[in-house]
């Protein structure tokens, strides 16, 4: 199959199917028919404006276009533009290579995030001869939506805005192209068919979600391409602009322009890797000299975020932590990294406690009670440095008694875990477009657990390409329904939540 052209950063109205003819026949049909019935044929950037368009807001400048939600459900709308303001705006105003933005019928120019400018060179996760300094030829710029905004527009272009009671929730991880010298591992990245993210985002995108989760890793592409393999020939690399295109915006463009987001920090945004990029572009946070990652001796401030909670309209709410720094073993009491995640765990445990909540998903990107495939051999268990730490607040409970079911990335499949001891049932969805991990034995050893004291009754699992799509159950039932998706739209498993319980149907593969 021949490559996937990119997907255009703005796509036209459904009337011009112009654009759909690079998409793989699959991607297409999906994306015009809707995977489930639940709403296809519809534009993934309806409602295009009459907007008087100045040079900031022109198309021909705006590279991405999005809304996320970030700390006491702030709706923040993003731009990233490649538009250069004239000298002489640079000391009048330094919003002026910013674009305008219209809410509800008010225009005012964005507030200017990051400007342009290279990085000069920083300590890596690969050697210095396998990095370089980080060139971000675009600014990032932001407005902060007021919360009962109807109509938000940004050029031609209509921002997706957050619905009061979101009823689906589409949920993916780990979907950058990975290419890395010390692993020496060079994904096709110029095939759609072994990189999927591009028609996996059209596909998820059919599903009309209410709102989308990504819970970490969106840049892989670390290391040059060597020039003897064709499948990621003259792909960009290091940890600029242009990877950050090629890995993300550009193949996530229509969910970006179908839904608002949750960003989740994953292990390849941490400071020595993708940590500029994140830190310029999808950070909920203000952004700061010292949170930028360019130095690395500020890095001990960059690589921790405080959670805060996005509410899902009633009862439910989402806890974001950032675990991006998180290593693999167990840390000790006074380790400062120890110290840095009980606080944080800490203020997990007073966002769990929170009124009126029925339903509290804990996300981080590292599995804590889930497994790691091994080939060969028997699966790793949750993440040590996590479970130490939590173990240390919360004896053989691990989470504090509010938090109902953990979702997480990372591991490169997807797993659906129900637990007989009282533990956060736990879906992994990390199967997002980088390369799969080996599938887990079936049925696993007997007594194979993620942690000390807890025990599985139940796991659905599959290493397939593909996404989750979160539904609200209907009232007067509690909960929501998880079901996992191929790239092709084929259901893999659904799982009803309640409460702490998680319970799968026969799709997948299941293990007493």
């Amino acid at each position: 199959m021949r490559a996937m052209p990119p997907v255009p950063p703005a796509p036209p109205a459904m009337s011009d199917l112009r654009w759909l003819a690079g998409l793989t026949i699959v991607a297409a049909a999906a994306l015009l028919q809707g995977c489930d019935g639940g709403g296809g044929g519809q534009s993934i950037a309806p409602g295009l404006t009459s907007l008087q368009l100045d040079a900031a807001s022109a198309d021909a400048n705006l590279q991405a276009t999005w809304v996320e939600i970030g700390d006491n459900n702030a709706a923040i709308a993003r731009a990233i533009t490649s538009y250069t303001a004239p000298a002489s705006a640079t000391t009048a105003d330094a919003n002026a290579a910013c674009p305008q933005i219209s809410v509800d019928g008010k225009t005012t120019r964005m507030t200017l995030r990051a400007g342009a400018g290279t990085v000069a060179l920083r300590t890596t996760a690969s050697d210095p001869a396998d990095s370089k300094p980080s060139a971000f030829p675009v600014s990032s710029c932001e407005t902060k939506l007021p919360a009962d905004a109807t109509q938000a527009t940004i050029g031609s272009r209509t921002l997706p805005l957050p619905k009061t009671e979101p009823q689906r929730v589409l949920v993916l991880a780990d979907t950058g192209c990975r290419l890395k010298k010390a692993d020496n591992a060079y994904q096709p990245c110029n095939d759609s068919t072994v990189w999927p993210f591009a028609p996996l985002a059209v596909t998820a995108a059919s599903f009309n979600p209410d709102l989308v989760l990504h819970i970490g890793d969106y840049h892989y592409r670390e290391n040059e391409c060597p020039k003897d393999i064709a499948g990621c020939k003259g792909s960009p690399w290091g940890y600029g602009w242009d990877t950050w295109q090629a890995d993300f915006f550009k193949p996530a463009a229509p969910l970006l322009a179908k839904a608002p987001w949750i960003l989740v920090r994953g292990n390849h945004e941490e400071c020595a890797r993708g940590g500029q990029g994140w830190m310029r572009f999808l950070d909920p946070r203000p952004y700061s000299d010292k949170r930028s990652c360019n130095d690395p001796a500020n890095d001990s401030t960059g690589n921790y975020s405080e959670p805060y909670a996005v509410q899902l309209g009633t009862g439910s709410q989402v806890i974001v932590f950032d675990s991006a720094k998180a290593g693999k073993a167990a840390l000790k009491t006074d380790d400062p990294q120890f110290i840095a995640y009980q606080k944080q765990f800490q203020t997990v445990a007073t966002l769990a406690a929170k009124a009126g909540i029925t339903t509290t998903m804990f996300t981080n990107h590292h599995p804590i009670l889930a497994f790691a495939p091994i080939a060969g051999s028997t699966p790793a268990s949750g993440n040590l440095a996590l479970q130490s730490v939590m173990g240390n607040l919360n004896p053989k409970a691990y989470y504090p008694s509010g938090v109902h079911i953990a979702l997480h990335g990372h591991v490169h499949d997807f797993q659906a875990l129900n637990f007989a001891t009282d533990h956060p049932a736990t879906v992994v969805s990390g199967n997002g477009g980088d390369n799969l991990d080996v599938a887990l034995p079936d049925p696993l050893a007997a007594g194979t657990s993620p942690a000390p004291d807890v025990t599985v009754d139940r796991i659905t699992h599959h290493n397939t390409f593909g996404f989750m799509l979160m539904e609200r159950k209907a009232a007067p039932d509690v909960g929501w329904t998880f079901k996992a998706y191929t790239v092709a739209c084929k259901l893999l498993a659904t799982c009803a939540q309640t409460g702490r319980t998680l319970a799968c149907d026969k799709t997948g593969f299941l293990t007493p």
